[in-house]
């Protein structure tokens, strides 16, 4: 049983002594959110003031603020899931080396998106301490981010290493920010639910990083309750669905 969760980890530590060569591109991946929400957040936000959210009247930064955390687990789950997979996969060849040991496919698999999930997890705990710091976390609650930030990274990176084995080019990355963005945008981010028209809010409920957000905004703010454990429920069923798929399509991918 060791050695099974020892193979894909071997893996990760490859990842990890790479990464070391490639830090700022890392860096830029944690940044990038951090600015959105001090110029939107902090910037905007002074002109916003305070906002009603389900009878909640918090700052635009305190409610930003768990938005982008959410978003800093899915950006860092689903670069390296999708770009640095399948650069591995149709460039450098590398998982053809890696199946030469005795690592088999079901681990390359495990393997990357336990990495995935660890940067995306990173992102995620290095963006609640900026958050923390700048005064935008209300509650105690917050420390529950951090696994929730692991399961939407769970989520993310298994899906999005399931869609990368159907890519045939460099050219079809493009469909991968063209499913990112509109994620960003419209999961309740910058926006309470309550602003979009009823039409619009069921499909805003529908996507994942919305049920990511409203974790992590409920945490941080102090406003628990039940209905959480559907968001959760949501995560879960996605992350089993994105590994069984993941798993299967690397499997056949690399044994034909």
């Amino acid at each position: 049983m060791i050695a099974l969760l020892l193979r894909p980890w071997a893996l990760v530590e490859r990842n990890a002594r790479a990464a070391g060569r490639a830090v700022f591109t890392y860096v830029s991946g944690f940044l990038e959110p951090v600015f959105y929400l001090f110029a939107l957040g902090v910037g905007i936000g002074t002109l916003v003031g305070t906002i009603d959210v389900d009878g909640e009247v918090m700052s635009y930064a305190v409610f930003v603020a768990p938005a982008m955390m959410a978003t800093s687990a899915m950006n860092g789950a689903v670069m390296d899931s999708t770009f640095n997979v399948f650069g591995k996969i149709k460039d450098a060849k590398l998982y053809h080396s890696v199946l030469t040991t005795p690592l088999s496919p079901r681990d390359v698999a495990v393997g990357e998106i336990g990495w995935a999930l660890l940067r995306g997890l990173v992102y995620s705990v290095a963006f609640l301490l900026v958050a923390t710091l700048s005064g935008f976390v209300l509650s105690a609650w917050a420390v529950l981010t951090i696994p929730v930030a692991s399961l939407i990274g769970l989520a993310f990176g298994s899906v999005g290493m399931a869609a990368t084995t159907y890519m045939r080019s460099w050219n079809d990355a493009d469909y991968v920010q063209l499913a990112i963005l509109p994620l960003f945008l419209f999961s309740a981010t910058f926006f309470p639910l309550s602003t979009y028209p009823p039409a619009l809010q069921w499909v805003v409920q529908a996507t994942p990083l919305y049920h990511g957000v409203e974790l992590i905004r409920s945490l941080t703010t102090g406003a628990v309750h039940a209905g959480m454990w559907a968001h959760v429920a949501y995560l879960a069923v996605m992350s089993a669905l994105g590994l069984w798929a993941a798993t299967r399509r690397i499997e056949r991918l690399l044994l034909t």
